[in-house]
Formats: C-alpha cells, sequence, structure tokens
C-alpha cells in the first residue's frame, strides 16, 4: 500500500510538471491568428539594452512604438538611436510617454513635445497609463481627466493627431470610459479583447524578436497595411 502511495505521488508530480511545461510553451508561442491580424509591432525602451532593428524588421515586425519620455524631465536615453535606427530598417515608428500621476499634465506635455521630433512621419503619439512603476497616489477619474486632457491638447497640436491612449488591465479597469475619449492601445495577455474600439493590442509582455536579447512585448494593429500607412501619414 505504501508503495502504491508513493507511485501514485509521483504520478500526480510529472502530470502536475507536465501540465506546467505546457502552459509555459504555449504561453511563450502564443501568438494572434495572422490572417486576422498581419501587422505585428513591437513596443521598447532603453531595458531592452542595443537592438540590432534590421534583424527585428526581418521577423514579422512592421511597427515600433519607442518610450520617448515619462514625467515632467525623464528622457529615455536611447529614444533617439531606437527611433533612427528603426526607422532606417524600414520599420514604421511611433514614440510614447509614461503618464506620472505625480507630475502636472502641462509639463508632461512639454517633456514629450522637446523630444519627440515634429517634422518626420510618425505613427499618433501614445500615453501610457499604467499603476505599475507609477507614483503611489491614484487619482480619481475626474482628476486625471483633468491632467490628461493638460496633456493631450497641446500634444495633438504639437503632431496634429489624435493621441493613443494605453492602458493596462488594472487601469483600464479604473480609468476606461471615464477618462478623454481617445483611440485605444490595450494589454490583454494571451487573450483577445472583449471590446473593438482599439487600435493596438499588446498580446505579450515575454515575447521573443530576433534582434532583441530577453523579453519584449508584441503587439498587433486592427487593420491591415493599409491602416499603419493612414496612421503614420503627415497630419493634413
Amino acid at each position: 500500500m505504501k508503495n502504491r502511495i508513493v507511485l501514485l505521488g509521483l504520478a500526480s508530480l510529472v502530470s502536475v510538471c507536465l501540465v506546467a511545461a505546457g502552459g509555459y510553451l504555449y504561453f511563450r508561442s502564443y501568438s494572434p491568428d495572422r490572417d486576422k491580424y498581419p501587422v505585428r509591432g513591437i513596443d521598447v525602451s532603453h531595458h531592452q539594452g542595443q537592438i540590432d532593428w534590421r534583424r527585428v524588421a526581418a521577423d514579422d515586425v512592421a511597427f515600433a512604438v519607442i518610450k520617448a519620455t515619462e514625467g515632467g524631465d525623464h528622457i529615455d536615453d536611447a529614444f533617439s538611436t531606437n527611433l533612427r535606427e528603426a526607422r532606417a530598417a524600414g520599420l514604421v515608428v511611433g514614440a510614447y510617454h509614461f503618464f506620472t500621476f505625480c507630475r502636472p499634465g502641462a509639463d508632461q506635455a512639454k517633456n514629450f513635445i522637446s523630444v519627440v521630433p515634429h517634422d518626420q512621419p510618425l505613427l499618433p503619439p501614445v500615453v501610457d497609463i499604467e499603476f505599475g512603476g507609477n507614483c503611489p497616489q491614484r487619482p480619481t477619474p475626474e482628476q486625471l481627466s483633468a491632467e490628461l486632457a493638460a496633456f493631450l491638447a497641446p500634444v495633438e497640436a504639437a503632431f496634429g493627431k489624435p493621441a493613443i491612449v494605453y492602458l493596462t488591465d488594472e487601469a483600464a479597469q479604473t480609468y476606461a470610459g471615464r477618462i478623454a475619449a481617445r483611440p485605444l492601445w490595450l494589454r490583454s495577455l494571451l487573450l483577445e479583447p472583449n471590446r473593438g474600439d482599439w487600435v493596438y493590442w499588446q498580446y505579450h509582455n515575454r515575447g521573443r524578436v530576433d534582434g532583441i536579447n530577453g523579453d519584449v512585448d508584441l503587439n498587433v494593429l486592427q487593420g491591415g497595411p493599409a491602416v499603419l500607412a493612414a496612421l503614420s501619414a503627415p497630419p493634413r
């Protein structure tokens, strides 16, 4: 009886390990339907280190949204290099700003506008709203909406395009539908968003792309190459 119990325990342990391994492989290899979402992209910052953008472009990556600024005075030190080299490799490029809860929106707009070039084709500016890595204070939807409006007005005037708002799952639950209405970039890992009003969908936060050492966020565009071209076209 004792040996039987031990064998049953070992069998259960093996089953658990196999399920865990299968789940890990599924997570690593997950990719949305390519017929439905043919345009793939990444978002990066200095955390990705030195990037070989030509290898990235050859690995089925069509666009990159690159971190430019954070808060009222921080500049991502890899932004200018990433923007230049990604564009040279043939990718469609854009810039994003990490919005902090402890600086006025107008100050953050000045930071972003001063760093991102205005004389080059770019995807719409993105403002990243999430709790991770942010100030500990949590503004009410009304407070955030006011500061976000103070950021959006000058940014959109400078770049001539409506901005896109990136929301993580938790931030979306708190603020979606209660802040300034803008096109959305949704984060929904391994699950297609349950709403259709989005431009980008981040489906992976630990993806792998040739030319980048380590993990990178993976995204799809809602629409085909014509939509990507229209998003990056100069404002009329």
